[in-house]
Formats: C-alpha cells, structure tokens, sequence
C-alpha cells in the first residue's frame, strides 16, 4: 500500500503570522534590487537578465536599430497595401455595387502584388496614390482607381 501524497498549502496560506514569509531577515528583501530593478532595468546592452520578459512584452523587435538609421533620412511612413490583400478582405474594406466592389482606402498606396496575379473582381478603389502595375491590373480587370489630393498637397 502507498501512501498518496496530500495537496501541498500554498506558501502564502502556510506563511501568514510569519512576518517575513520564509525570505529570512527583514533587511534582505526591501527594495527593488531583490527584484531585478524596477520597470525596465536589466532589459539594457550589457544585461540579459530581464530580455525574455521584454521579448515576451514588446516582441523581437525591440532592441537592435530598426532600418536607417543616418541623421538626414526619416523613414517613410505611408500606409501600403497590395491589391492582392484587397481582394483576399474585400468584405472587410468595401462594399458591392452592382458587378463592381467600391473600395475607400484614402490613407493608402496601392501596389499590384506580385508579377503573376491579376484581381478577378472589377474594382473601384479612391486611394492616395497607386502604382503603374496596380493602376494596369485594375483596368484590366475592369475596373479603375480614383487617386484622392491631399488637403496639404493641394495648397503647396
């Protein structure tokens, strides 16, 4: 006959009254040096210790530079989309009139995927700007995009 093991107490549960809860003298566990620092010391060049937890957090993107990073140049932060991801969420961006599917995308860049695809549906898409191979595609499938000015481009 064995003995079953019962269910161990939680330390917090077995602990209570202790006043230090098994961490030995008081003055051991103060302040945030027992922790590994506070907020996000330890994340740094030269120290790993907290690196999994912030890859965990903020992804594998965090350290390291990220593209150019020369003074004068700013990285180019418009909205891109191909026409391929357009047609895959056609539900998601437009609605359907007709035989054709209307598309806003005011914000976006329309770029005409790959050299091989060609959309099957015949789309009217208002976009900021659009490349030739997009604009091509389109008509090609009978369709046509609208390129929308700038408020800001307008003026200068």
């Amino acid at each position: 006959m064995s003995l079953r093991k019962t269910k161990k107490r939680r330390k917090m549960s077995r602990m209570r009254g202790t006043g230090t809860h098994g961490g030995g003298a008081r003055k051991k566990r103060k302040k945030s040096g027992h922790r590994g620092g506070a907020g996000m010391s330890g994340s740094g060049k030269r120290s790993d210790h907290k690196k999994t937890l912030v890859n965990a957090l903020y992804g594998h993107g965090y350290f390291g530079k990220q593209g150019i990073t020369s003074k004068g140049t700013k990285k180019a932060k418009r909205k891109r989309i191909n026409l391929e991801d357009i047609e895959l969420g056609l539900e998601k961006y437009g609605k359907k009139s007709g035989d054709k599917w209307e598309i806003e995308l005011k914000e976006y860049k329309i770029l005409g995927s790959s050299k091989n695809y060609m959309p099957k549906n015949k789309l009217i898409v208002k976009a900021k700007e659009a490349s030739k191979s997009a604009t091509e595609k389109v008509r090609k499938a009978g369709g046509n995009i609208i390129l929308t000015k700038n408020k800001e481009e307008a003026k200068g």
